[in-house]
């Protein structure tokens, strides 16, 4: 997950994090981003497959900002991480 300069949360797969980081910084890899620069890399895990990583994203998607938080950093917000990838 990325947080934007906004304090927005963008979420998205990618096979190289540092890379995609500096595109999305660069402005060249999100119509959302470009428009919330700088962002910052605030959560990222591995995956074993694309197909595992894209299922993850859609589980993180769907959560509430609240909870979404709770994953950066589950000591500040008080939360219960989800559990781990399969």
């Amino acid at each position: 997950m990325l947080r934007c300069r906004d304090g927005s949360l963008y979420t998205g797969t990618t096979t190289d994090m540092a890379r995609r980081l500096r595109e999305h910084n660069a402005g060249t890899a999100s119509r959302y981003t470009r428009t919330r620069l700088p962002v910052t890399l605030a959560y990222g895990e591995t995956c074993a497959n694309r197909s595992a990583a894209l299922k993850r994203e859609c589980v993180i998607k769907k959560l509430p900002r609240r909870r979404k938080e709770g994953v950066i950093c589950p000591e500040a917000a008080n939360l219960k991480t989800l559990p781990p990838p399969t």
